[in-house]
């Protein structure tokens, strides 16, 4: 994603009706992305956690925006400092801009910058909250959100894209939030869950998604809420840049789906709609760093190693031992390193910049300077996050008691059930004595039972 660039005066752009209204658009289909995981989410749990995986997700629209207006654009977007952190007084609050300033070197409003930007802040900590699923506090969850959105998303936004930060300055290239969104996560995910540990049952109990059809239809509003998110990180239309990342978000989210499809089929035997959906969005994931230097041929290549490499990469967690109740871990973290590495191989010179890839030409430079961008964003992650989860552990405690965890997290934290039978009416009654038999004839043993 690019950030503010200063210009002179004369060459100074002026506010694009067109364009501004595109990244409206945009900023609108990234917010549908966060409904859209809480029914990718809440789909994969079983019954009793379904509304508190919601809850998860839609709180963040609630702290995270208002953080955001008081101090995280500020921090993320202001003026450099240091390279590691912005601040400017005038975007606290959002209160010193004025209606019609541009961001710098772009044809769209400051405030259309921010509130796209706040899309990406939202969803980010939501993507982690697949990995703790069943057993976490509400209240403690909330509190984590805004502590890491605070001192580590904040932070890596600006390291990455923010005009100063050292990984931007670096050379980095993470289109759309490869770094700072899905490895953030990701690690984010891994570090907390090294800390709380594992679910009751974990690899004794089946845990298997109650409901299919929600994880689909989550999964699709992702993948329509994408375009937003991937194509409208170019800030404009008037180089064709955005038309490309939109053109290489759906290649590669499909390549993804279909080696993540062959894989499963080859190595248990079965084409599931649980694979179909975790692959798009592993590749959704990858295409996410690259797509913007990439070409289309490049970009099913990396939706077909990323399909591959998170599909394999899911187990990995009965392998090791770590909960990670909804691969956050093996489809964001996997997706967003391979993603942002294979830039070094792929990018053609020739789209978003003229940095070019192993592939094409170009060396290992752009490899090398990817591989620090994504272990950089990864140890910070990983590190920061464990230390928030171990001190909120051992102060107000992150997890539920386990009585509570069996019985359901939904009725102890939120007093509500995801689906209320006890209105539906009816339904057949269990049979307890046989009919009788028609004259002549003997009765047949009953064989199956009619369930209420």
């Amino acid at each position: 994603m690019p950030p503010g660039i200063t210009t002179l005066a004369a060459d100074a752009p002026t506010l694009s009706a067109a364009n501004t209204g595109f990244m409206l658009i945009c900023s609108a289909l990234v917010m549908l992305m966060t409904p859209g995981l809480a029914f990718f989410y809440g789909g994969m749990v079983r019954v009793k956690s379904t509304l508190n995986m919601l809850m998860m997700s839609f709180i963040s629209l609630g702290i995270v925006t208002i953080l955001w207006v008081l101090y995280g654009f500020s921090l993320a977007f202001g003026t450099d400092i240091g390279s590691v952190i912005g601040w400017s007084s005038d975007y606290v609050g959002l209160s010193g801009i004025g209606i019609t300033q541009l961001w710098d070197g772009y044809t769209i409003p400051v405030y259309v910058f921010a509130v796209f930007q706040l899309m990406f802040a939202v969803i980010t900590p939501a993507l982690i909250s697949g990995a703790l699923a069943d057993r976490v506090k509400f209240t403690s969850w909330a509190l984590f959100i805004t502590l890491w959105v605070t001192v580590v998303y904040f932070p890596v936004a600006h390291w990455v894209w923010g005009a100063g930060g050292w990984l931007y300055e670096l050379g980095v290239i993470d289109f759309a939030g490869g770094t700072a969104v899905h490895i953030n996560a990701g690690a984010a995910a891994l570090g907390v869950i090294l800390v709380i540990g594992k679910r009751v049952g974990f690899k004794k109990d089946p845990m298997r998604p109650h409901s299919l059809p929600l994880v689909m239809l989550g999964a699709g509003l992702l993948w329509f809420g994408w375009f937003g998110f991937n194509a409208g990180s170019w800030l404009g239309n008037d180089d064709g840049v955005g038309a490309v990342m939109f053109v290489n978000t759906q290649v590669a989210t499909a390549a993804a789906m279909l080696a993540w499809l062959g894989y499963e089929k080859l190595r248990h035997g079965s084409f599931t709609t649980l694979g179909a959906a975790s692959g798009a969005v592993a590749g959704l994931v990858a295409i996410t760093p690259s797509g913007g230097a990439v070409s289309p041929l490049g970009a099913i290549a990396v939706g077909a190693i990323a399909g591959v490499l998170c599909a394999m990469a899911v187990g990995l967690k009965y392998k090791f031992g770590y909960d990670d109740s909804l691969d956050v871990v093996g489809v964001h973290l996997v997706g967003g390193v391979a993603g942002s590495l294979l830039v070094g191989f792929f990018a053609t010179g020739g789209v978003q910049s003229d940095a070019k890839g192993l592939f094409y030409g170009g060396g290992l430079d752009q490899l090398g300077k990817q591989a620090v961008g994504v272990f950089a964003v990864l140890a910070y992650s990983l590190v920061v996050s464990a230390v928030l989860a171990f001190i909120l552990d051992r102060t107000i405690g992150m997890r539920v008691d386990e009585d509570d965890e069996i019985s359901g997290i939904d009725q102890v934290e939120h007093a509500e059930t995801a689906y209320d039978f006890s209105g539906a009416g009816g339904g057949a009654a269990p049979r307890t004595t046989a009919p009788a038999p028609a004259p002549g004839t003997t009765a047949a043993p009953q064989t199956k039972k009619v369930d209420a």
